[in-house]
């Protein structure tokens, strides 16, 4: 009579694929990190890592003309200083967080100090990898991310775009802007649609949340309460699309009832351009930028 074994081979090769995604992972937290600018938005990223408790701050360094400003980064455990081309040579990652009209003047300045080795990431709006790539030259590996400013709570939409990337380059990028949100691998001619969707999105869902408050003010409540009830509602009906996986219509459909008060509103809005004023909100704002 054979003997059975109480283990199933069958679960090896699962096990080992978990070991394999966990090492990666570990791989890529344990790389180096330079954000170049440690403004609103380059801190922001910092703090994200930290939080998420898969980078260490060992591993992190940013850079500012005025590192005062950074003093909550240094206690936490962050290096900062004003050298940029010492974060540069001391990273794997360089992440470039400065205004638009100072970028040329900053890859000048790094560009000694880059070498293969180096994934370079800029969040900087409007300028193109094609451009960059012609200041620092070739065999440098180039991403552009454009996040939004919930990345200051963790819930940025970044959308990431390569050149001269390779896989594993990609999700390393990935895996740091996963830290503070949810990403999406887009191509770089949809760089400025993103920043139309997804950063100025952000006012324009503000704006709702705001109209929504005043309409509570006016039907009874008290502006602290209308905007947490508006507010609220919002975020929970992002996590139906989001966890749902729904369209926003099959949503919509289960809180309308046959002549309820739901749909009077809806409607009476759409009579008023609420959809049309929207999409043409965005596309004005496409065309400007």
């Amino acid at each position: 009579m054979p003997i059975k074994l109480g283990v199933s081979f069958a679960n090896i090769p699962v096990i080992f694929a978990d070991v394999h995604q966990s090492s990666k992972i570990f791989f890529m937290s344990a790389k180096n990190i330079s954000i170049i600018g440690g403004g609103n938005l380059g801190s922001s990223i910092a703090e994200g890592l930290l939080k998420s408790g898969k980078y260490q701050a060992k591993n992190i360094t940013v850079t500012r003309r005025r590192i005062e400003k950074l003093q909550h980064l240094a206690d936490s455990g962050v290096k900062i200083h004003s050298d940029n081309r010492l974060a540069v040579s001391e990273a794997d990652i360089v992440i470039v967080a400065v205004k638009p009209n100072n970028l040329d003047k900053i890859l000048q300045e790094i560009k000694p100090k880059l070498q293969v080795h180096h994934v370079l990431v800029s969040v900087v709006t409007g300028v193109s990898m094609n451009h960059m790539q012609t200041i620092v030259g070739e065999g440098i590996s180039i991403f552009r991310a454009m996040p939004n400013t919930a990345i200051a709570i963790g819930e940025s939409m970044t959308c990431i775009s390569a050149q001269n990337g390779s896989m594993e380059q990609m999700e390393e990028v990935e895996h740091i802007f996963a830290q503070v949100g949810k990403t999406v691998n887009i191509s770089e001619e949809l760089m400025d649609a993103s920043t139309v969707l997804a950063a100025c999105g952000i006012a324009y869902a503000l704006r709702f949340i705001r109209a929504a408050s005043q309409g509570g003010i006016e039907i009874g409540f008290d502006a602290a309460t209308a905007q947490t009830i508006a507010a609220q509602t919002v975020k929970g009906a992002a996590g139906l699309l989001i966890e749902g996986k729904q369209h926003p219509e099959y949503e919509i459909d289960k809180v309308t009832t046959p002549m309820g008060c739901t749909i009077a509103g809806l409607n009476e809005m759409e009579h008023q351009g609420f959809s049309s004023s929207l999409i043409k909100g965005i596309i004005t704002s496409y065309n400007k930028i």
